[in-house]
């Protein structure tokens, strides 16, 4: 068993902020990024562990990274509680699709999490792949891919080309920007 003043450090994996309170220690709170890592003492989490949702926190959305930890709060966890982001990566890239199954029926939330977003990000093209995650989450990734090519702000705009020359400007002795633009016509007399 860890002291209470046993730093640990804890990660949120959930694509969105996560945060909480707690009370007994004075009003604390934390609130952390997404993807934000911090150190916080046994006592903290162990405290976490005891408030409505707490418990949730740590076994669905943040990863610990003490063994000891993990076994006192949360007990097992599956091989898929571990997974970063480079192994959610190479499981869309090169993993089999029962592998893919397997995280998606086993992993805690932030992870699940994690594979719809690089779902989408490395546009996977394995359709087995895309349906399994759509079946187990609902979430469609073929429609998220269209969406954010829709709506990327890193379209190519067109280059836009001149039809014809750019006039040359200068300064003329009469303060004109340019030379005084010549006709075809000439003008032989003013009657006034």
């Amino acid at each position: 068993m860890l002291d209470k003043s046993a730093l640990v450090k804890i990660t949120n994996r959930y694509d969105g902020r996560a945060g909480y309170s707690i009370p007994e220690m004075g009003g604390l709170q934390r609130e952390f990024a997404p993807g934000e890592t911090k150190e916080v003492t046994m006592e903290e989490l162990r405290k976490l562990s005891y408030i409505p949702g707490g418990q949730a926190m740590l076994e669905k959305y943040f990863v610990l990274d003490s063994k000891e930890a993990i076994n006192e709060l949360i007990g097992g966890v599956e091989p898929e509680y571990y997974y970063t982001d480079e192994d959610v990566k190479n499981l869309l890239l090169s993993g089999s699709l029962d592998e893919l199954k397997d995280c998606l029926d086993f992993a805690p939330n932030g992870v699940i999490e994690l594979v719809k977003k690089y779902a989408v990000d490395l546009k996977i093209n394995d359709i087995s792949k895309r349906k399994a995650i759509k079946d187990a989450t609902g979430f469609n990734i073929d429609m998220a891919v269209y969406v954010n090519e829709e709506t990327s702000e890193e379209r190519v705009e067109e280059k836009k080309e001149r039809r014809t020359a750019v006039r040359k400007t200068e300064t003329t002795s009469t303060g004109r920007r340019t030379a005084a633009p010549t006709s075809k016509y000439k003008i032989t007399s003013i009657k006034e």
